[in-house]
């Protein structure tokens, strides 16, 4: 019998899980909870509820449950689905720390000798703004808990620091995410993705990846979740090996010596800077939108290697990649990233063309057809042999799509063309 997957989330991550678990001879159903408009088999249901979900996964009779957020994994959704005998794919609750508290992700990476910024964690304004006085360099104010990618403010000078820290600490702004903080060291360079599979001892290593988390071209404007992304990133392609030892291998280690190993997804935010990588931060699930653009490119069915991982089981050399290049460009809602309408209807979904997906992310289905429901609304995306075809196909695409107040960067995968120009 075809197996069955049941999918937590509702995000353009979710979709793109969903759609490749669907291409897989041997599943016959995926269910999605909550999902959105771009899936049909979808069910009502807040993932962070453990006691639903666990309800959920028997009444579907789910041969595997994949959790796409990270809020779910810090509520412990995957230590409820083992106790019920039900395999999931994520860490528990406790590795889970590695993206909930960013205080607690600084000290494995310290513990485990994996480079980093300097840092701090502090509770109080005095002493963290004392902290950043005495420092050499420009910082990062972070919330420590999970605050829905609005946590971390990059600061040009002290007193945008300042002001960081007083907003988090003293003026509630995140709530208990902004409880405590981290203050970082800035460092400078060019970022990369680097996402692992792991079943808490072995990992199979992703290829390179790069987002654009600015809103405008050029990187320019507020951060946003991700307004596109690209992946083999040539600023560290081929390198991913290299890359892992240093900056998956040792959490891994890490976690297994302190008795809580990692099953999941390991994502490692690099800073490739003039003295070394540098790790930014650890997430504990795919990225988005990176899994939009590395899962077209997985050639291995995406069940054998989610149910190896959760059975501690993953044979590395298993997991293959096709040679070829992906690229995903985000169109967002009126207003992101700052205040979203809502409503608007999205036409042109079906005009996109053969060699284009489309997932959805912030969408509802009405009884007059799709509508923008978030401020991310969909990631379009294509496969080519070259970046620049991934990349063209994709803006084609996007280019049958209309909704009011649709915006989208015009550059994806600028950095990595240029250097193609060179």
């Amino acid at each position: 019998m075809k197996r069955t997957v049941l999918v937590l989330g509702s995000g353009g991550r979710e979709h793109a899980i969903a759609w490749k678990l669907s291409q897989s001879p041997s599943v016959g159903r995926v269910v999605v909870a909550p999902g959105n408009a771009g899936w049909d088999d979808r069910v009502a249901l807040d993932p962070k509820d453990t006691a639903a979900v666990v309800a959920l996964a028997r009444s579907v009779q789910a041969d595997l449950v994949m959790v796409g957020p990270e809020d779910p994994l810090a509520a412990g959704v995957v230590d409820a689905l083992d106790a019920a005998g039900i395999p999931a794919f994520g860490p528990h609750a406790a590795p889970a720390q590695l993206e909930a508290s960013k205080a607690y992700s600084k000290s494995v990476m310290d513990a485990s000798g994996v480079p980093t910024a300097a840092w701090g964690r502090f509770t109080d304004v005095a002493t963290a703004s004392a902290w950043v006085d005495a420092q050499p360099f420009r910082v990062v104010v972070k919330a420590s808990g999970l605050a829905a990618g609005k946590g971390v403010v990059v600061c040009d000078t002290a007193a945008e620091a300042h002001a960081a820290i007083a907003d988090m600490l003293d003026g509630g702004t995140l709530g208990a995410a902004g409880a405590e903080i981290v203050v970082e060291e800035r460092l400078e360079g060019e970022e990369a993705s680097l996402l692992a599979f792991c079943d808490g001892d072995r990992y199979a290593v992703m290829p390179a990846a790069q987002d654009h988390k600015r809103v405008g071209d050029g990187d320019t404007g507020p951060n946003t979740g991700g307004m596109g992304a690209y992946a083999p990133a040539p600023v560290a392609a081929g390198q991913e090996s290299a890359l892992a030892e240093i900056a998956i291998a040792p959490i891994l280690a890490e976690l297994r010596r302190r008795g809580t190993p990692f099953r999941g997804v390991l994502y490692a935010g690099l800073m490739l800077t003039p003295s070394g990588v540098r790790v930014l931060e650890y997430n504990v699930r795919f990225g988005d939108p990176e899994t939009q653009i590395l899962l077209p490119l997985l050639a291995t069915p995406l069940d054998e290697v989610l149910l190896a991982c959760a059975h501690g089981a993953l044979d590395p050399t298993s997991v293959r990649w096709h040679d070829l290049h992906a690229a995903t460009v985000i169109a967002a809602a009126h207003g992101y990233p700052a205040s979203v309408r809502k409503g608007d209807r999205i036409e042109g979904l079906d005009a996109v063309g053969p060699d284009v997906t489309v997932f959805h992310a912030g969408t509802a289905a009405t009884e007059t057809g799709v509508v923008t429901a978030g401020g991310r609304v969909l990631a379009v995306t294509s496969v080519g042999t070259t970046l620049r075809e991934a990349v063209d196909r994709a803006y084609s695409g996007l280019g049958n799509i209309h909704f009011a107040g649709m915006h989208a960067r015009r550059d994806i995968g600028y950095r990595a063309l240029s250097r193609e120009a060179q």
